[in-house]
């Protein structure tokens, strides 16, 4: 387009102009023609609401807090068992947590955990609880020396760890409770951030535990000990931890105060001690599979249905929360149906599949806003969270406009 031509066009009082910037580059294209009249859209485009803001401090404050402890942490198993078995037990202790993080992902697949929650709460377990524990050995080795007798070992097998181990992890969990309330809706929430700090204890506690049979045992010890931890009892730091999650999820879900938190958080403490005293217990002074086989494996099976009977009250709730806004003329009662459920949910999205453009993203961004304005509408009722009044407006204008987005030509 010439000059002249573009200054008719752009005088054109009818049509907005489209004349391209002029580019100083060798790889500019000149215009051949003029460019069409772009006709302005009958109904003005709203931008899409964005998402609830979460706040960055806890992050970034944890975050640094991790990264320091955690090159610490790496520096001393260098030092204490090697740069080779440290590898070889990273490996080992990679498989059962890639199997723990699978399950508890199905756990939270209702209402997705945020991923930086999620990090946190690992490194927490990881990082954090294992420095802890290791230095509070340390203190205790330094002052009283080793005991290597019977009574010592049961000491510090059956109470120095249960209780330094899960009053640490405990606190990890309290944290999030106290830092991330909006995020932490009830018990499934709190099973989920419980079991994630287990899981990453138990990973950097196999690590160490890997290392050191292989260095003593080679492959046939190795073999032998991720039979015992990485096979038969990989959920076993997860079940600890979770029943403080599910004891502060219970808080959060009446609607307490961090104060009014404190109570539950200890109750489900002594829980976690007792499970884990128990469980160490049945390694050291029992016939471990026999006790292994009439309890452990039964409090499993326990732990799977609770957690299935609190996705199906998650689910209940879901229906309830958004039931008052389909009375109110933001949902249909198909929607609902649809939102509410596994099979709803899946049935939507092999339908968001067959429209043009696979439109699977939008449909799966629509469950996702309208579970999250459930779970806001639910924290208005109990009235723990300030900021859910705003919250809940915004995922409505984004549930409305997904929906559009969703039914659009």
């Amino acid at each position: 387009m010439t000059h002249q031509a573009a200054d008719r066009y752009d005088r054109n009082p009818g049509r907005p102009s489209s004349a391209p910037p002029d580019f100083a580059s060798p790889l500019a294209q000149p215009a051949q023609q003029a460019a069409p009249y772009i006709a302005p859209p009958s109904i003005a485009q709203a931008p899409l609401p964005a998402a609830p803001r979460r706040s960055w401090g806890l992050y970034l404050w944890l975050g640094g807090v991790l990264v320091v402890v955690a090159v610490v942490l790496v520096g001393y198993f260098l030092r204490a068992i090697g740069p080779g078995a440290s590898f070889v037990g990273m490996i080992l202790a990679l498989l059962p947590l890639a199997g723990v993080l699978f399950a508890l992902r199905l756990v939270d697949r209702w209402e997705p955990e945020p991923r930086g929650l999620v990090l946190l709460a690992i490194g927490w377990g990881a990082i954090v609880s294992v420095a802890v524990a290791l230095g509070v050995d340390l203190v205790l080795l330094l002052t009283f020396g080793r005991d290597t007798s019977i009574a010592g070992q049961f000491v510090q097998s059956v109470i120095q760890a249960p209780v330094v181990e899960e009053v640490i992890k405990g606190l990890g969990v309290l944290l999030i409770f106290a830092a991330a309330r909006r995020w932490f809706d009830g018990p499934v929430d709190g099973i989920v951030y419980g079991g994630l700090i287990g899981a990453g204890f138990a990973f950097t506690e196999n690590i160490q535990y890997f290392a050191d049979s292989w260095i003593e045992g080679g492959v046939e010890l190795a073999t032998a000990t991720f039979f015992i931890r990485g096979i038969l009892s990989p959920f076993a730091h997860v079940m600890f931890t979770a029943i403080i999650g599910f004891a502060l999820g219970l808080a959060a879900r009446r609607g307490a105060s961090v104060g009014g938190a404190l109570g539950p958080w200890a109750a489900g403490l002594v829980g976690a001690i007792a499970l884990h005293a128990l469980w160490n217990g049945s390694a050291l002074l029992g016939d471990f599979f026999g006790l292994y086989a009439a309890l452990q494996v039964p409090l499993f099976v326990i732990f799977i249905v609770g957690v299935l009977m609190l996705r199906r009250e998650e689910s209940r709730l879901t229906r309830a929360r958004l039931g008052e806004y389909a009375a109110a003329g933001w949902f249909t009662a198909q929607e609902v149906d649809m939102l509410a459920t596994a099979a709803g949910r899946r049935a939507a999205i092999a339908w968001a599949r067959t429209l043009h453009g696979d439109r699977v993203p939008i449909m799966r961004r629509f469950i996702a806003d309208a579970t999250a304005l459930a779970a806001a509408r639910q924290r208005i009722i109990t009235g723990r969270d300030r900021a859910a009044l705003a919250d809940e407006q915004t995922l409505l204008e984004r549930t409305a406009a997904t929906r559009a987005a969703l039914f659009a030509i």
